[in-house]
């Protein structure tokens, strides 16, 4: 889970849907469980939901910040984060730590669940979606010179494009 989370500010709504099928050709899981928690607090369930027969969820109205923190850049997230869990009779049990719902849309979350072997009694899988490169806590870019020596071995990535002298283009 992100160290750093934001306390969400949480004025509009925005929409979250689950598509879920087996791995093994891509079958609907019908009956499976979707529950969403907030990223602060992942203990307090705040929607339940099953999938129908084509294995999909109706649309979860979930808090969102307001559509004004998307409009522009700003210091504000434009995006609330939840975590998602999916179990199923029969499968492993899948777990999205970092789902982003923005105001006024629906976020589609694809998930495929992988079949219990015989052998295995339980057993869940965990993805983590980062934060958004504005507004996590990353390391600063490596600066690199602007002028790259070309006895270098391997690939150099210039800052603009270059067609050698003597090429003809199509």
């Amino acid at each position: 889970m992100p160290a750093s989370i934001r306390i969400q500010q949480t004025e509009d709504t925005g929409y979250l849907q689950a598509n879920v099928s087996s791995i093994i050709a891509s079958r609907p899981v019908s009956g499976a469980r979707v529950q969403i928690t907030d990223i602060n607090d992942p203990g307090r369930v705040i929607e339940e939901v099953e999938t129908d027969i084509s294995g999909q969820t109706e649309a979860v109205e979930l808090p969102a910040p307001p559509i004004e923190y998307s409009m522009e850049p700003a210091a504000e997230q434009p995006y609330s984060v939840y975590n998602v869990r999916i179990s199923a009779p029969g499968f492993e049990t899948v777990e999205i730590s970092g789902a982003e719902i923005l105001s006024g849309q629906t976020a589609v979350q694809n998930v495929s669940l992988m079949p219990l072997k015989d052998s295995v009694g339980e057993s869940e899988e965990l993805f983590v979606i980062p934060p958004h490169t504005l507004y996590g806590d990353y390391p600063p870019k490596i600066a690199e010179s602007e002028i790259k020596s070309t006895q270098e071995t391997g690939n150099i990535v210039l800052s603009r494009v270059v067609i050698p002298a003597g090429v003809c283009l199509p």
